[in-house]
């Protein structure tokens, strides 16, 4: 991993960080490694889009597929569902940032 990669940040749309932050406010109060910082980021985000850095989604996003984990035998089915949901619309969203861009062939 090269040092540009602690610069890198991903925009969001703000529902999901809502829904994240709700999640990840769980996260916390279930004691689950690593979920007090990705909380406050997303809880003070702000705005139409969010920037926030790469780190901060990857660990948001493994923090919240933790907690599904954890609580899949005591969340209704829809709630799980939306829980897995954020969690991997976070994880895809990093992992699209870190995929490398392929050249396109010129024919």
């Amino acid at each position: 991993m090269n040092s540009s990669a602690f610069h890198r940040t991903i925009t969001l749309p703000a529902p999901v960080c809502e829904q994240a932050a709700q999640h990840l406010e769980r996260a916390v109060q279930r004691a689950i490694d690593g979920a007090a910082a990705p909380w406050r980021a997303f809880r003070g985000a702000s705005g139409d889009d969010i920037a926030l850095p790469l780190p901060v989604v990857e660990e948001a996003a493994a923090c919240l597929l933790v907690l599904a984990a954890d609580s899949a035998q005591s969340l209704r089915p829809s709630a799980l569902r939306a829980l897995i949901g954020v969690a991997l619309h976070l994880r895809d969203a990093a992992e699209a940032v870190r995929r490398p861009t392929v050249p396109v062939p010129a024919w």
